[in-house]
């Protein structure tokens, strides 16, 4: 009996590793069941923080949260676009706005372009300032809105040979030196006092053609013109001048922006600007940003109730899926993916992780499953030593000299018929093995009953109540279905 209650000792221990196993491995399917529907998180940095890119971001982010979209941002704001940038080129966020002319970020790929700004230069019609190249010897107003603003503007007399004169020699008064341009910063209230008083002979502003700053410029313009009229400087050499620049853009201001009574301006003015962009890290998934990209622009109408900014969003230029990823400008692959409607489904996403969990699913289902049979295998062989005892008690009942020895197999068999009692209650039992143990134990009975009538016969055996116990007992223990 003691060896028997060993073996149900071990069994139960195993039963109870099977149940530790089987939990763990439902754990780890939570587990990544969580860790593949939790939304991804991206930082972006946006500056300046008082800007209209600000409340752009912004109100997509709560947009996204209020969707309970599967990516979400953390708008972390700065001071200027060049810190916001920084912050990309750092590592410090995933996202960022960024005005390449400012600061380009080596490991920075364009996800869309939230507006474009068009240097626009403007002059009274008097002044005979049709081209960029005629403000040679003349001074060039600007309004500044940006501290790259004037580096901007500096960049481009590069390209024309022309030096910014000193500041004695725009304050002299005198006509300047040819190949020199005066640059003065202004400030929008200041435009038309310049103009009058001839310390300047044009303005320039970098802004969108439909910006308050571009139209609160024309009119200063106009109020300083006699006859109330204004001619635009075109910068007719705007690819050779992107091909130096890239991180510049040719623009074109379409005639009638600034108003059809009169149209102004007459014709097309060609011009070069800069863009605002949305870039990420090179690294950040493909499948975040596509699904970033994908909401911006459907979100498009939505977001321009709070941001109007968000009407002048668009897709970078590209031609093909390869010069989109290998431009001087280069977009993220995320964004090309949804520009070009290929954005990978769940399968597409996980499909290795898939594979590994059916190959190493499958181990595990196999390994279970062999357990399961080696308990299997346990249980009846715990049932196995039940029957080798119970007919070796039904040949030492045939063999018994004393009554004694009659009544401690019965005992024994009592006790043998009780441990079956408690395993059947924790565990399934075979229908065949549950009759093998009805016949074994009715005819241990008889046995020990035939032992008692002819050793004491007189004695009441009490064979009905025997036989009522296996009856019982067929009862008592569950069978496998």
């Amino acid at each position: 009996m003691r060896g028997l209650r060993h073996r149900a000792v071990a069994v139960l221990m195993r039963r109870e590793w099977l149940f530790v196993l089987l939990a763990l491995g439902f754990a780890v399917v939570a587990g990544l069941v969580v860790y593949f529907s939790r939304p991804t998180l991206l930082t972006v940095a946006v500056g300046p923080r008082d800007g209209v890119e600000a409340v752009l971001i912004e109100a997509y982010a709560k947009a996204l949260a209020r969707n309970h979209e599967d990516v979400r941002l953390q708008v972390t704001p700065h001071d200027d676009v060049r810190d916001s940038a920084q912050a990309l080129q750092k590592n410090r966020a995933d996202l960022a706005v960024v005005r390449p002319d400012v600061l380009l970020p080596d490991n920075g790929l364009t996800l869309a372009i939230l507006h474009d700004e068009a240097l626009i230069v403007a002059a009274p019609e008097a002044a005979e300032i049709a081209s960029f190249s005629d403000l040679s010897t003349r001074r060039l107003g600007v309004v500044v809105r940006h501290d790259a603003d004037l580096p901007f503007v500096t960049n481009l007399l590069d390209f024309y040979d022309f030096k910014p004169a000193a500041e004695a020699e725009i304050a002299g008064g005198e006509p300047l030196a040819a190949g020199r341009i005066g640059l003065v910063p202004l400030k929008a209230g200041e435009v038309t006092q310049a103009l009058e008083s001839k310390r300047v002979d044009a303005v320039a502003v970098i802004a969108s053609p439909t910006a308050k700053a571009t139209l609160g410029m024309l009119r200063a313009v106009e109020a300083a013109s006699a006859e109330r009229k204004i001619s635009f400087v075109g910068i007719p050499d705007g690819k050779a001048i992107t091909q130096r620049l890239p991180e510049l853009q040719t623009m074109t201001l379409t005639a009638g922006t600034f108003g059809g009574r009169p149209k102004r301006p007459e014709e097309d003015i060609e011009t070069v600007g800069v863009s605002y962009r949305l870039m990420a890290r090179g690294s950040v998934s493909r499948v975040a940003v596509a699904s970033v990209v994908q909401h911006l622009f459907e979100w498009r109408s939505r977001l321009a109730a709070v941001a109007p900014v968000a009407n002048a969003m668009k897709p970078p230029d590209y031609d093909t899926t390869v010069t989109a990823t290998s431009a001087r400008l280069p977009n993220h692959p995320g964004a090309v993916d949804y520009f070009e409607r290929e954005q990978q489904t769940f399968l597409d996403r996980y499909e290795d992780w898939i594979y590994l969990l059916a190959f190493f699913g499958g181990t595990i289902g196999s390994g279970v499953a062999w357990l399961g049979q080696r308990l299997a295998r346990k249980r009846r062989e715990r049932i196995d030593v039940v029957l080798d005892r119970l007919l070796d008690i039904l040949a030492e009942a045939r063999d018994a000299r004393e009554v004694a020895q009659l009544d401690a197999l019965t005992r024994e068999t009592d006790a043998l018929i009780a441990d079956v009692v408690r395993h059947a209650r924790e565990r399934t039992i075979d229908g065949r093995m549950i009759s093998a143990l009805i016949l074994a134990i009715d005819a241990v009975n008889g046995a020990l009953d035939d032992g008692r009538r002819t050793l004491d016969p007189g004695a009441d055996t009490g064979g009905g109540g025997r036989s009522r116990t296996a009856r019982l007992l067929s009862l008592t223990l569950p069978a496998a279905e």
